[in-house]
């Protein structure tokens, strides 16, 4: 599994996952690398965390893990992916990478990563600016 994050300024890292996404798993990702993602970009500024209804995104523990780090998470309703810009985000890199073909994990990875990195700031804020409100 891949898990990547984007904002108005481009994409952030990707990351890797061999294990299944408990909520534990989720925070640990969330903190190490979504918030230095986020941190490097914008400060101390605030800034508004939106994600999917997956079950380790909606734990309790993570909601409360959200406040205790004083991160605001915008509430969508469940199954509604145009709301969401990193649906379509990775919508683009899947058309990116159709004519490749890896034949192995590392080679995937490294066409995950060249089409990731080829990802525009203007293309993120597209994505952002056209979400329709809900």
């Amino acid at each position: 599994m891949v898990w990547g994050a984007m904002s108005s300024s481009g994409v952030g890292p990707l990351c890797y996952i061999k294990c299944k996404v408990s909520a534990f798993v989720y925070q640990e990702i969330v903190e190490h690398i979504m918030l230095s993602f986020a941190d490097k970009l914008y400060g101390n500024t605030d800034t508004i965390f939106q994600q999917d209804l997956a079950p380790a995104h909606n734990a309790k523990s993570t909601n409360t893990w959200f406040i205790n780090h004083s991160i605001t998470v915008l509430d969508l309703p469940a199954n509604f992916p145009y709301l969401k810009p990193i649906e379509n985000l990775w919508g683009i890199v899947k058309r990116k990478m159709r004519d490749t073909r890896p034949n192995n994990a590392d080679a995937l990875k490294a066409a995950i990563q060249a089409s990731w990195a080829s990802i525009t700031t203007q293309q993120c804020l597209r994505l952002i600016t056209t979400t329709p409100s809900h």
